[in-house]
């Protein structure tokens, strides 16, 4: 039972009107006792939802880091969007073990006339090789030569059949590492900058042409040539699709980038 104490000085008004301002001043403190109450548990909520996030994050990159290789990401590559399996060399080196070691008779061979290209190969285990695989692989062959960082948005690109490229040179000259000679017809086909980044079902970093990419990716982001730096742009890609950063800043051309606004 609550008690009340008059004071015997005071009227009946006064006692009422001291007893309302006691009244006003516990249900402040009530009020903010509840607002506080209410702080806490909402910090609490975001304290939980971001370490939830973390500890899934955690998990995604800890299986990424356990999936197993496969031989073709030591090269530039990606799956186009008619599902042919597409590589590149990456320097001297990958572009002469891509030649000498994963070329076929049915393969085709992608080059640009611009010192310093990649050789791109499409790898056919499926039968003819299709206007648009070319295509593709003709902007990822653009898109990875020194066109990007030179700024040029498009590149003279051709493509032979794997007899036409060799080490075979006129005597007194010679080949050096990652370069070969081009011999007979070569087919020039139209291309241009065209690069995007997405993580496959497989988990993979997969960069290449906007449609390939889309084609095999259920998240991606789309790059334009820029003036910001591949780390910063890896940071901003991570953010989005997750993955590990040097595998984003391996799989991206030389230069600077910009994300294209859809």
């Amino acid at each position: 039972m609550t008690r009340l104490v008059l004071d015997l000085t005071k009227t009946i008004d006064e006692n009422a009107a001291a007893y309302f301002e006691k009244a006003k001043r516990a249900k402040k403190k009530v009020d903010g006792a509840e607002k506080a109450l209410n702080e806490s548990m909402r910090k609490l909520h975001e304290l939980e939802t971001k370490k939830e996030k973390n500890t899934l994050e955690k998990s995604k990159q800890q299986k990424i880091k356990e999936r197993k290789r496969e031989w073709y990401e030591k090269f530039r590559w990606f799956v186009s969007s008619g599902g042919f399996l597409v590589i590149g060399g990456r320097d001297a080196t990958s572009n002469e073990i891509t030649i000498k070691k994963h070329t076929s008779p049915n393969d085709l061979v992608f080059h640009t006339d611009m010192a310093g290209s990649p050789f791109f190969v499409v790898k056919n285990e499926q039968g003819e090789i299709g206007a648009k695989t070319r295509e593709e692989a003709a902007d990822a062959t653009c898109t990875f030569s020194r066109a990007w960082k030179l700024g040029l948005h498009t590149s003279s690109v051709f493509y032979v059949s794997p007899e036409q490229v060799s080490k075979k040179t006129k005597a007194g000259e010679y080949m050096g590492k990652g370069a070969f000679m081009i011999y007979g017809k070569t087919n020039y086909i139209t291309n241009k900058i065209d690069l995007a980044v997405g993580v496959t079902r497989q988990q993979q970093i997969m960069a290449g042409p906007i449609d390939a990419v889309k084609a095999n990716s259920e998240k991606y982001v789309i790059l334009q040539q820029g003036s910001e730096k591949a780390s910063a742009i890896a940071k901003y890609i991570q953010h989005k699709l997750g993955g590990s950063i040097d595998e984003i800043i391996r799989a991206l051309p030389s230069g600077g980038f910009s994300v294209k606004k859809s």
